[in-house]
């Protein structure tokens, strides 16, 4: 996803928030790996009219955006105070699950619907289809919505996303003879081949570390793959699935791929990219202007594209959404503010001001998300064609328990399969035998 400084705490966030963490990774990498403003004090009740909010690591590139939001939010509801606490990206998981099981929790916090999802099978959250008005709800994006909902009750109020795009090398297509990057997965196969036979460069590199990005995972979603079925077990071992472990192990055994897939994660994408090695780089247009830092010659014939999806059509979306929990001693204030910093007009300066995409259905139809300036640069290009994507995208991964034991297991058997260990049929049964044990507790 050079480096930003973000990368140094890549690795510990991917382990602790899960792959639908990269939204916030993204963030914090174009802001800083700073500690934020948070304490080590459990909250305390609050005093009347009094709201805590915590966000995820937005200080300080955006400490003047929120003090002015919470002002306008308290002049308009004269009483009610808010107090705003960043909270690291490291830090945040521990403390939303002390905080909770403590009953300190703020009444506002920032979280991606994947370890939100993971505190709402213990009812920690405010059940939100009792207090959000329809009319109030149908103003999101519907798909976005869905993402933070489990067993059909709704417990986030989605906020700002990003979407994946292909970020590719036109003069390397061109030097293969290739007049545009590819759309779905078949089409990469090809350019895969092409660009190695005239050119002797991958088409790009996909990491199969587990701890590392969900984006195979999210492949076999967007080929038609089911992952899990109504009951948590495996869904995967059907001709979809095996088609999906075959699409990938035949590139790898075909030397269409870089054997570091296996061993390396996004981060040397990145860097493979910015060499001129790899012909697309899939990631989100903030790394654009990275690009153009560490590798300006590189920058300067890059262009991008939506990303590549599979028969289904599907685009990924990562969500950052705002939960109240049930625990909240000023619920109707914590909604109220909830829904004011996602509103339209609330929405639309912050994803101008942090370069992301918002959930808010009028806010995205703003000529910012639809016009490209004669004179546009790359980013505003790649704003345009994320933007485009959002009516189809949505969070590939379904909310689960044990996210990432899931994915761990099916990137072992994928890898053994790659490297002729097993069969692809072998790896995909074994895959699906150890979840349902492990899902069932006996593993």
């Amino acid at each position: 996803m050079s480096i930003l400084q973000g990368f140094c705490h890549r690795t510990k966030t991917w382990k602790r928030l899960g792959s639908l963490a990269l939204l916030g990774l993204l963030l914090s990498w174009v802001i800083s790996c700073g500690t934020g403003n948070v304490t080590n004090e459990t909250r305390q009740s609050s005093s009347n009219g009094e709201i805590e909010f915590w966000t995820m690591q937005l200080q300080p590139e955006f400490t003047d955006y929120f003090k002015n939001l919470i002002s306008s939010f308290e002049a308009e509801n004269p009483g009610t105070k808010v107090n705003w606490v960043d909270v690291p990206w490291s830090a945040m998981e521990s403390k939303i699950l002390t905080a909770v099981s403590a009953k300190t929790a703020p009444d506002v916090v920032n979280l991606n619907p994947d370890f939100a999802s993971q505190l709402a099978t213990r009812n920690a959250w405010l059940d939100l289809d009792t207090k959000v008005p329809a009319n109030v709800r149908s103003t999101y994006l519907p798909n976005i919505w869905q993402a933070s909902t489990l067993n059909g009750k709704s417990f986030g109020i989605p906020w700002y996303l990003t979407s994946r795009l292909t970020i590719y090398n036109t003069e390397l297509l061109k030097q293969a003879g290739i007049s545009k990057p590819p759309a779905t997965y078949a089409e990469l196969a090809q350019v895969a081949r092409q660009l190695k036979e005239k050119t002797g460069k991958y088409a790009l590199f996909t990491t199969f570390v587990s701890e590392d990005s969900a984006e195979v995972l999210e492949s076999f979603v967007q080929m038609g793959v089911t992952l899990v079925d109504a009951q948590g077990q495996a869904a995967f071992n059907t001709p979809e699935g095996k088609a999906a472990f075959q699409y990938w192990v035949d590139l790898y055994k075909d030397g269409l791929l870089p054997r570091e897939v296996l061993t390396q994660g996004h981060r040397h994408a990145i860097e493979l990219y910015q060499a001129g090695e790899t012909a697309m780089l899939a990631s989100g247009s903030e790394f654009l202007k990275a690009i153009a830092t560490n590798a300006p010659a590189i920058a300067k014939v890059s262009a991008t594209a939506p990303q590549i999806t599979g028969k289904t059509g599907k685009k990924n979306v990562a969500v950052m959404n705002l939960i109240i929990p049930r625990d909240s001693d000023q619920p109707e204030a914590a909604l109220k503010f909830a829904l004011f910093v996602t509103n339209n007009k609330n929405q639309l300066a912050f994803a101008k001001a942090a370069n992301v995409l918002p959930s808010n259905i009028q806010a995205l139809s703003d000529s910012y998300f639809k016009i490209i300036p004669a004179d546009a640069a790359s980013v505003e290009k790649a704003r345009v064609v994320s933007a485009s994507q959002l009516q189809q995208a949505e969070v590939l991964i379904p909310a689960m328990k044990n996210l990432n034991v899931l994915q761990k297991t099916i990137y072992e058997n994928l890898q053994a399969a790659m490297l002729g260990e097993k069969t692809v049929d072998q790896a995909i049964t074994d895959a699906a035998q150890e979840w349902n044990q492990r899902s069932k507790g006996k593993g």
